[in-house]
Formats: C-alpha cells, structure tokens, sequence
C-alpha cells in the first residue's frame, strides 16, 4: 500500500488531527510514561514513544521479545485575545490525538512500525468576536464582517525505526520517517489593512515586486463606489479537526544514542533533522466585503477564488541529551535538555495566491494573477530542560512527576493571534499500573500556565495562552 494511502487512512482514524502549541509547536512530551516525568525520555525505556524521542532506547528491550502500544491524548488549551477594550476567547479548546506503535527486538536489532501527531498550533474565534469586525485598528467605525477567524496546523508522522545493540552497554538507533499534515486558515482584516497589503505598506505583511493582482485590483479598487470594509483569507475545511485545506508531506530522520555508563546511570542523545516537506498549497478565496451593488447576487461579498501556497514550511532540527539514573530498585531521576531550532524555519511565513481562471475572475481581470505575501515571524531557538522522576509504589503501581521549563520562542511584536505558540512551562503527573508481566496502561496529565504576550508592532493585541489540562493513556501489550 502506497505511503499516500496509509496517511489517508491515519487522516480518516484521526491521527492527522493537530497537537496544539506547547514547546513552540511541539508536544511537551510524547506518549504517557515520559510526559509523566516532564517529557524527559533520551535515556530509558519510554516504550514505543522511543520512535519519536529516541530510537536507540527501543533497544532496551529484551531480545525476543515484541511490544505494542495504543495510545489516546487529548489537549485542552485556553487562547483569549484583547485590545481596546473588546476581548474574544478562541472555542479551540479540545483536541484528541491517537497514537500507535508496534516494535520487536531479534537478538542485537530492534526494528518496528509507529504513528503519532508531532505537533501544531491553531485559534477558533468564529464569526462574532471583534475579529471579525470591519474596524480601522486606530479607531475606525464598527461594521460586521461575519467572517470566520480560526487556524488550525497539524503534522503526522510515520515513522519506521531500526535500533542496534554494539554492545551490551551501547545501543544506537535511527528512524526514517513520512510526515503528513496541512493547514486551515481563515484570516479576516480590515479594509485599511488589505489596503495596505495591496500597496505593500503593511508592517504584519509585505508584497513581491513581481505580483500582479495588487494591481489589477489598485486598479479595481479606485472604481466609484468601490470600497472594500473587510477582507479574508478563506482556505478551510471547516470544523473537521481531522484534515487541513492546505496539504503538504515529506520526510524527516532521526538518530541517536543510548549508552549504559554504569549499572545505575544512563546516557542518551538524539538528532532530529529537519524536514523536508512540500508547500503547503490548496484552493479556496480570498473575500472582500464591497456595497451590495457591486456584485452581482446582492451579498456585498466578492470572491475572487485560487490556490493558496505556503512556500517552505519545515519542522527544524532538534538537539538533545539526557541522563536517567537508578537510585535503588524503586525510585528513577531523569533529565533532558534539548535546543529546537526556530530560528531557521519560522524566520517569516511566506504565501502565494493565484487568482484561478473562474468567471467572476476572469470578469475582473484577474484570472491567472499572482499575489506574494510575507508575514515576519522571527522566532527564537527554543531551549527546552525536563525534569522528572519515577517511583514504583508497589509492583504494580508506579508514580511519576516531572517538570518541563522552557522559554518562549515569539517576539512579542509578531505574535498573531491565530498562531499563539507562547507557552513556557508545564508541571506534570502521571502513574503507571501493570495487570500481569504482559499488559498495561500508563496515563499522565500535565498543566501549563497562563503565558501573555502583547504585539506592540502594529495592533497592541494582547493574547493569553493556557493549557488547562492536557493528558494521554495507553495501554501496552508485551508478547
């Protein structure tokens, strides 16, 4: 079956359904066991999750002998914005992520199969919010556009990991993995501000010398009569969480190390590298809020539709080490550090649209024409300490904390509010209780502070982010 097609399936299953910002736009922790302790895992046996933190620990297991894991997370975040007075809180507030991984190990090769969500970021702030209002952001008048505000990014992975013992004591590891996902967006502005996208004035976006449509539509524009109060990016798919208008796959790789030091501690490092993904691209509009008389059913709403491209949108490169260390029999300390590498990837967020050859386009003039769009980002590399430790209770029962402390990769002056990936820390619980020596669950449960950041650049929006109550569970089967 064709790689295309297995991620069709994942998408209909849910797996494609995005993770929302935590460690910019990362999971703070992936599966139950390592998020438990504050998303350290380089060093120890995580379980499955291993494909994504660090392969070369699948090889902890024991030689002939097979594991799989069923997972379910959900993500529960709280994004509010403000300015001047009006607030509107995004209705994102539940996310649910499936995850599945299956590994065996045949003497000094372990080898397996796995699928999971890496990450996302993303708002719903509907039709009614101030957002959606056609207001001048220096003190226009009020009028209704009525147009969506929401986005939604979310990227999969598949990932197929190989694992090698070079000694009893060293183990190296390495996945090759095929990543899907898109995104959903639906961006509603004032008509000042399309104005100033037009001319290429605006400080939240600035137009290619080689566009066209600025200037078929200048020229539109300046018609008598012709005024336009709202304008909106339309390209989604609505409320269904489980895909994105604009789609995009590629590849990515991961390796790294696991090294027993001593009997009681362990070492561990990774290397994920950045993707390499195709734009991001899908059709949709780009609408306009005009006097009912000109267009042709009454609406006030002009639609000129195309394809929207997202050029180069990667996943950056990740660097971590950590240590796990064997106090006694019952009580497990682990620390990772990691540095992820914003800087190179969220650098700005460039769009292409194309005007397509439909008739209303092609009425105006503007069928086949282009318009660049470029919107700075300037993140920071994210530097990202877990700490956590684990105790086994009784034989069964074994209980898990941890803390994730990291700083927050957004300027404040470009931070959007369709995209507030600003969180910093999360405290984290979690327990593990085995049935017998074959089955398993493990859940953990982690909280995020309240983060506010304020875009003092061109809106003075203030947008607080929390993630209230953010958990995952699993059961494992060991054959």
């Amino acid at each position: 079956m064709k790689l295309k097609k297995i991620a069709a399936l994942i998408a209909v299953s849910g797996l494609a359904a995005p993770a929302f910002a935590t460690n910019g736009m990362n999971m703070e922790g992936y599966g139950p066991v390592a998020t438990g302790m504050g998303g350290a895992s380089y060093a120890y046996d995580n379980g499955t999750a291993g494909m994504i933190n660090n392969p070369a620990t699948l090889g902890m297991m024991k030689s002939g002998s097979s594991r799989l894991d069923v997972a379910i997370g959900g993500l529960h975040p709280n994004v509010n914005s403000s300015m001047m007075g009006m607030k509107a809180g995004s209705d994102g507030d539940a996310y649910y992520m499936p995850a599945v991984g299956y590994v065996r190990k045949m003497e000094r090769f372990t080898f397996g199969l796995g699928m999971m969500a890496q990450g996302g970021m993303g708002t719903e702030y509907g039709r009614n919010s101030f957002l959606s209002a056609s207001q001048s952001m220096m003190g226009g008048a009020m009028g209704a556009s009525g147009q969506e505000n929401r986005s939604e990014l979310g990227l999969g992975r598949l990932m197929l990991p190989l694992a090698y013992d070079v000694t009893d004591k060293f183990k190296v590891g390495g996945s090759i993995d095929y990543l899907w996902g898109g995104l959903d967006l639906q961006m509603s502005m004032t008509g000042s501000q399309f104005a100033q996208i037009l001319g290429g004035t605006s400080s939240m976006a600035a137009m290619s010398p080689t566009s066209t449509l600025p200037l078929a539509m200048g020229s539109f524009m300046a018609m008598p009569g012709f005024d336009v109060t709202w304008a909106q990016f339309d390209f989604s798919e609505g409320a269904n969480k489980m895909k994105q208008r604009l789609k995009t796959d590629g590849w990515a790789g991961n390796i790294g190390f696991q090294w027993q030091a001593t009997p009681q501690l362990s070492i561990g490092a990774v290397y994920h590298a950045k993707t390499s993904l195709k734009d991001m691209s899908g059709n949709g509009a780009m609408k306009m809020g005009v006097p009912a008389a000109m267009t042709p059913d009454g609406s006030g709403v002009m639609s000129i539709t195309g394809k929207l491209k997202v050029v180069d949108f990667q996943w950056p490169e990740t660097f971590g080490i950590g240590l796990a260390y064997q106090v006694n029999d019952r009580l497990m300390l682990a620390a990772d550090y990691k540095r992820i590498g914003w800087a190179d990837t969220m650098k700005s967020m460039k769009m292409s649209f194309v005007a397509d050859s439909g008739a209303v386009n092609t009425a105006m003039g503007m069928a086949g024409q282009t318009m660049g769009i470029t919107m700075p980002q300037e993140w920071d590399d994210q530097n990202v300490v877990m700490i956590g430790g684990s105790y086994k209770y009784t034989d069964a029962l074994t209980l898990r904390a941890g803390v994730n402390i990291a700083d927050n990769p957004v300027p404040n002056k470009y931070v959007n509010y369709l995209f507030p990936a600003t969180i910093k820390n999360h405290y984290t619980l979690g327990f593990g209780y085995a049935f017998s020596a074959a089955s398993s669950i493990d859940f953990s449960y982690s909280y995020a502070p309240e983060v506010s950041t304020t875009n003092s650049l061109s809106t003075l929006m203030k947008t607080t982010h929390e993630q209230t109550h953010n958990w995952q569970l699993m059961y494992s089967h060991r054959f």
